[in-house]
């Protein structure tokens, strides 16, 4: 098998789709000649045209709307926000029309776009360029919301999410784009090559988005995360010796609420991590959930670790960024709780 960056794997899931399905293109601010500001795209106008790999305006809400027009024709979309805190002009269109447009048509029409975003921080890109913005998509009806942690997700997601009739929400975790980083900033990058879940498949195959997955066993504490802060609480389950088992949620939206419940039935106590901003951010529906469909099984309060209610601050990225030594601190927590 194969052995891929998330870049890499990203970009083998749209040449697997594009191939497929010649109703799927490809566009956003310098996706074409350039390769992407990642790379993600690189080689897929060459191999594909400039009718199906483009580059678009430095105009958001204009690449959002002409998707959910190309959509509406019968195209399937996969569209590039640069970077996920660039989606604001768009949020708009995304929310008010791309969302709705089943739901106000009785079905008539559905809108198969893919939104794809690097999102979250650890890269030193500062206020405009580290935010997570998950948790306002979650909130409306419509939306899909994915975010892998890792190139054999990325690619079964990415290719399950340009199939899937509705539109999706697919965030990039960027620190994850090179290597499986694990919160400790002061040590060497491991590249994917040496991580397991780098073998990916060159062909065809599918994640069902909304079914989480179990990256480590436990019976003492549940820790629920996704994105980057899956390698993070992996390091703290280890480094804390806590027998923590690690939830990787993969998708917001749709839940995977069974594989959160039976895991915390088990273990009695959950902890929940996060990058963004922890007032209104997802890890507060999670605890609100666990606490509707686990109150008599927990043995603490549920504990969450996010971003601070800042803009993340670039002088203070690793401060801010909750890495392992903060999650390991809320393991120990609800342990002595």
């Amino acid at each position: 098998m194969a052995r891929m960056t998330m870049i890499e794997a990203v970009r083998s899931a749209m040449d697997v789709a594009m191939g497929r399905d010649d109703n799927v293109v490809v566009f956003g601010e310098d996706v074409g000649y350039f390769g992407g500001v990642f790379r993600c795209t690189q080689g897929l106008q060459a191999k594909y045209g400039k009718t199906r790999c483009f580059d678009a305006p430095i105009s958001e809400s204009g690449i959002v709307g002409t998707a959910i027009g190309m959509a509406a024709y019968g195209l399937k979309p996969c569209v590039e926000i640069q970077f996920a805190d660039y989606m604001y002009p768009a949020y708009d269109q995304i929310t008010q029309e791309a969302a709705r447009i089943r739901y106000r048509s009785n079905g008539d029409f559905t809108c198969p776009i893919v939104l794809r975003m690097p999102t979250g921080g650890g890269i030193f890109g500062g206020q405009t360029h580290s935010q997570s913005p998950e948790a306002l998509f979650t909130h409306v009806c419509g939306l899909k919301v994915v975010v892998p942690s890792n190139p054999y997700d990325a690619k079964g997601l990415l290719i399950a999410s340009i199939e899937d009739p509705d539109p999706v929400m697919f965030l990039e975790p960027k620190r994850l784009y090179n290597g499986p980083f694990d919160g400790h900033h002061d040590r060497p990058v491991i590249p994917w090559s040496k991580h397991d879940l780098c073998e990916v498949p060159e062909g065809h195959y599918t994640i069902p988005i909304g079914k989480a997955e179990v990256r480590r066993k436990g019976s003492a504490v549940t820790v629920v995360a996704y994105g980057t802060m899956v390698h993070v609480a992996l390091a703290a389950a280890e480094e804390t010796g806590i027998d923590a088992e690690v939830i990787d949620l993969r998708s917001l939206l749709p839940l995977d609420l069974d594989a959160i419940v039976q895991s915390v039935e088990k273990t009695g106590r959950c902890v929940v991590v996060h990058e963004a901003t922890l007032t209104s951010g997802f890890g507060g529906e999670i605890a609100s959930l666990v606490q509707e469909h686990c109150f008599y099984h927990l043995e603490a309060p549920v504990v969450r670790v996010a971003g601070w209610d800042t803009p993340y601050p670039h002088a203070q990225e690793w401060d801010y960024f909750p890495g392992p030594a903060r999650v390991g601190r809320a393991l120990v927590e609800v342990m002595e709780a």
